[in-house]
């Protein structure tokens, strides 16, 4: 499994459904909206690898939606490529100039698309992240998207998931409820500082008596990551 997310933007529901096709028989993990509005809340809630954008919709259009994700900060890092049957140079240049990393026209074939995806997700990457890390026996492996202990795999969701990512990429330094919400949930998300709480338990829980330890409360600011007591 690549443990990619790709949400498909796009009006036509024929065209969703061929696509998702194709990107499941690539092992890509697909989630599906029909309007810009759905769209953003997918991305703010489900935090996609990549967006495949159909250009011309009902509503907001996608340039429309590229733009303002490219305006704000939780969102900016954010591949897109746009779909659309725009063929014209004036309108790939606007695409591109709206923030697009690709763009394809329809009609295209399946094959061409998973190829341009993989290409952008390789560009957009940031180096390292997809390495795994291990600490005290503790392995999380990005590409499989699996946690395990000495060997043995662990059942975490994917909130504590992404919560672990984070902490084991940026040891020994001590976070804020407010900033792990932003680097974690994303700046978009409006959810009590508290629930930082309540999946620092769930993720201790998850690692168990051997490893639990490694998160560290801070009294007065937040967590902190650390294998030194």
């Amino acid at each position: 499994m690549t443990s990619k997310t790709v949400l498909i933007v796009d009006d036509e529901s024929a065209i969703r459904e061929m696509i998702a096709v194709a990107l499941e028989m690539a092992d890509y993990r697909v989630l599906e909206a029909d309007n810009a509005q759905t769209a953003h809340a997918m991305i703010v809630d489900d935090q996609p690898d990549l967006l495949l954008l159909d250009w011309m919709m009902p509503g907001t259009s996608g340039i429309e939606l590229a733009r303002r994700l490219k305006r704000e900060e939780t969102t900016a890092e954010l591949p897109i490529i746009l779909l659309t049957a725009k063929s014209e140079e004036d309108n790939k240049i606007l695409g591109l100039e709206a923030g697009a990393d690709d763009y394809i026209t329809k009609p295209f074939s399946p094959r061409e698309l998973v190829a341009r995806l993989k290409a952008v997700l390789r560009r957009t990457t940031p180096r390292g992240i997809e390495d795994a890390v291990e600490i005290e026996g503790l392995l999380l492996d990005p590409a499989s998207h699996r946690v395990s202990a000495h060997g043995q795999s662990l059942e975490i969701g994917p909130t504590e998931y992404r919560l672990l990512q984070f902490f084991m990429t940026h040891q020994e330094r001590a976070y804020t409820r407010g900033q792990l919400l932003d680097q974690v949930w994303g700046g978009n998300v409006y959810v009590e500082e508290r629930t930082v709480d309540v999946h620092i338990r769930r993720l201790r829980k998850a690692l168990g008596e051997p490893h639990q330890h490694l998160i560290q409360t801070v009294r007065g600011t937040g967590y902190r990551f650390s294998a030194r007591l």
